[in-house]
């Protein structure tokens, strides 16, 4: 077989091989076998070696006629392959207009939020207002005016988030201010307290920070509400009163209360506040350590020496005050084992509430 058949067997082989290449990568791997550097075209023009000089202009003609013929086939199916690749894609990301659109659940508030909601909506129907203050407080307000000896432990460094002053020069020797993160709500009593005479009926939601580590029953950073009442002849017996009040509402009307003795450096007399497990109804369970009880917040009576600091006459107007930490509230009424489910984000954990 002469150079110029095997050329012409070469061009009916490779032109069926073109047309049968069912995607860009299989027609590449065509173009390559016949037209690379080291393709079959090639391998055949090896041959003009051993023709004669007469011979040589019209197998080089015919070879260059195979390879435009092979090139302009090689094109032509390149770009039908491309248009089917791009039909393909536009027939998969195809909408179907007559279909229903796709449901988006919509939002709703985050179960502390909806606890601090219903806390302060039993006190604002008793009558008390909201009151609000800074996150970023000073040690006057946050331990001195409420009765905190200087050598009290909320003050040490190792509980309180004391802010830095930094000014100094260089930075270097920064020192502790009298600046820190409130560790509760309370300030906001003092300040309500400096600027308005009794009657004082308030309640204080807001966060707070201290130096805790996250364990089940603590977070460094939670959510607190505290409860204030100044008035003429108010006494401890208003103040179980209206905690009765409360644990009913958020609890359920089954809930029992029970008040134990405890110390606050700003209440005289003191308590704990226990509500009756929820699980066991008082019986004793794993969930209330067989007591039948759980703690759910501090309280007492204003002491005098808090009166003193704020200009009101503690022989005319007695008061009490509690706090609760929202995310223990949640808990409870909830039967939460680990108030960190909480903050963690699992869309499975906050959907339920």
């Amino acid at each position: 077989m002469s150079i110029v058949e095997e050329l012409e067997q070469l061009k009916v082989t490779a032109l069926r091989e073109i047309a049968e290449a069912a995607d860009p990568a299989e027609l590449d791997t065509v173009r390559v076998r016949y037209l690379g550097k080291k393709g079959q075209l090639t391998a055949v023009l090896r041959g003009l070696g051993s023709l004669t000089a007469d011979e040589r202009p019209a197998v080089g003609k015919v070879s260059n006629e195979v390879r435009a013929v092979l090139e302009e086939a090689l094109s032509g199916r390149a770009s039908e392959l491309g248009e089917a690749v791009l039909r393909a894609k536009v027939a998969a990301d195809a909408v179907d207009v007559s279909l229903p659109g796709r449901a988006h659940s919509p939002g709703h508030a985050h179960l502390i939020s909806q606890i601090t909601e219903q806390v302060v909506n039993v006190f604002i129907g008793l009558g008390y207002r909201v009151a609000e203050g800074p996150e970023v407080e000073l040690d006057y307000y946050n331990f001195t005016a409420l009765n905190h000896p200087p050598e009290h432990p909320a003050r040490a460094a190792t509980d309180t988030f004391y802010v830095r002053d930094l000014s100094v020069e260089g930075g270097s020797d920064a020192v502790e201010s009298d600046v820190l993160l409130r560790t509760h709500t309370s300030p906001v009593q003092v300040r309500v307290l400096e600027r308005q005479q009794p009657p004082v009926y308030i309640i204080c939601p807001g966060q707070v920070y201290r130096r805790d580590i996250a364990d089940p029953s603590h977070l460094p950073q939670f959510t607190q509400v505290e409860g204030l009442a100044v008035d003429e002849g108010i006494t401890l017996g208003d103040l179980k009163g209206t905690l009765d009040h409360f644990v009913r509402e958020i609890f359920g009307p089954d809930r029992r209360t029970r008040f134990r003795p405890h110390f606050f450096p700003f209440t005289e007399p003191s308590a704990e506040v226990d509500v009756s497990c929820g699980i066991c109804g008082g019986s004793g369970c794993r969930f209330c350590k067989n007591t039948g009880w759980l703690e759910i917040l501090g309280c007492g009576m204003v002491d005098p020496k808090v009166f003193g600091y704020v200009g009101i006459d503690p022989e005319r107007y007695t008061g009490f005050a509690f706090g609760l930490g929202v995310e223990r509230i949640a808990a409870l009424k909830y039967n939460i084992p680990d108030v960190r489910m909480l903050l963690e984000g699992d869309m499975r954990f906050v959907r339920q509430f």
